[in-house]
């Protein structure tokens, strides 16, 4: 394959609305469709093809490795007037493979996505930690970019981003938008944070929560006065502020708790379905507002319990809802099928209730 044919691959799998492109030695290329993984009907790709199209990939980078280098490496690729795609380059079985993430250079609303009306509010927020969580490829860059966004229209704030790589490109509007890439223009998560704190920023996105380091320097971010916006792989709000507190030391958790519970705003916990269309897939969001009730709860271990039922009944003060409320919503609303709802659900059962007494 040349690297003609690749951009041509890589054009038409993000006009039909691919997710993703793997390619790999001794295999034809695949895409993702609606969740799907399937062949393209081309022939198998050969190590020569893959050498070309790596060294096509990492092309568009100024400090661009030797193929012949490469044992992994996250970059990013454009193709100019169709998309951009997060790359990440690796090795299997010696030979060169990579998975491309489709990139639209069109940043989504919060309607486009299916987001709550709450999620406004939550973008509007002046200061505190706002997270969004969910498994790999559940639409968390795509939120993060539309509350970017969001705030860029509205609001003259210095908007600082720390990704690896950089994925959705922002052009100053209201704001000031500096987006650092991780290997590119920092060192890493925590140092950029750090760093960060001394370039006058408004709101700081971090890509990704990924050790004790950066989430403490996050922490503390938010404790100055900042909106802190960011991603850790966790399934619900509940578990996200376990998660959160289990990366520190345990005689650290009392301390924590309270950090926590102090500049913590909201939660967005995020999943993909198939649609009922059969045409992609549709976002169902769990959403955790902080309240003083919440802050109680996060602060005594043993109330965390009753989190559950909190989001639950929050939805019409606060805007809370939990997964299942939504699922039982695109459900009524025909986006979504009964048995992809009831497959999707924390509580099938319940959720098969909640059905019933609607209709």
């Amino acid at each position: 394959m040349d690297v003609t044919t690749l951009d041509r691959l890589l054009s038409a799998a993000a006009k039909s609305g691919a997710s993703d492109i793997h390619l790999k030695s001794g295999a034809q290329p695949a895409i993702r469709m609606a969740g799907v993984l399937t062949p393209v009907r081309t022939p198998a790709l050969a190590a020569d093809d893959m050498q070309r199209i790596v060294g096509r990939l990492v092309s568009q980078r100024p400090d661009a490795p030797q193929v012949a280098t490469i044992l992994e490496l996250d970059t990013s690729y454009a193709i100019e007037g169709v998309a951009r795609f997060r790359v990440s380059i690796y090795r299997q079985r010696g030979d060169l493979a990579a998975v491309l993430r489709v990139i639209p250079f069109v940043i989504p609303t919060f309607e486009q996505l299916g987001l709550p009306p709450v999620v406004e509010k939550i973008a509007a927020e002046p200061r505190g930690l706002v997270l969004v969580t969910g498994i790999t490829g559940s639409g968390k860059t795509s939120t993060l970019a539309a509350i970017v966004d969001w705030i860029n229209q509205r609001e003259a704030r210095h908007i600082l981003t720390i990704e690896d790589p950089v994925e959705y490109l922002h052009s100053d509007r209201k704001s000031r938008v500096s987006q650092r890439e991780v290997g590119m223009d920092t060192a890493g998560f925590a140092v950029a944070l750090r760093a960060g704190m001394r370039q006058d920023p408004d709101v700081i996105l971090v890509g990704e929560l990924r050790d004790l380091e950066t989430v403490d320097t996050a922490l503390k971010a938010a404790e100055t006065g900042h909106l802190v916006l960011a991603t850790i792989h966790t399934q619900d709000a509940p578990g996200t502020i376990e998660r959160i507190i289990g990366m520190f030391p345990a005689e650290a958790e009392s301390n924590i708790r309270m950090r926590l519970a102090e500049v913590l705003r909201a939660v967005i916990c995020q999943r993909l379905v198939p649609a009922a269309s059969g045409q992609g897939r549709v976002l169902v969001a769990e959403i955790l507002v902080n309240t003083l009730a919440v802050q109680s709860m996060i602060r005594q271990p043993e109330k965390m319990g009753g989190l559950k039922d909190y989001i639950e009944r929050g939805g019409e003060v606060y805007g809370t809802q939990s997964f299942d409320q939504h699922l039982v919503a695109l459900h009524r609303e025909g986006k979504i099928t009964m048995d992809v709802a009831v497959a999707a659900a924390s509580s099938p059962s319940e959720l098969q209730r909640a059905v019933m007494l609607e209709g």
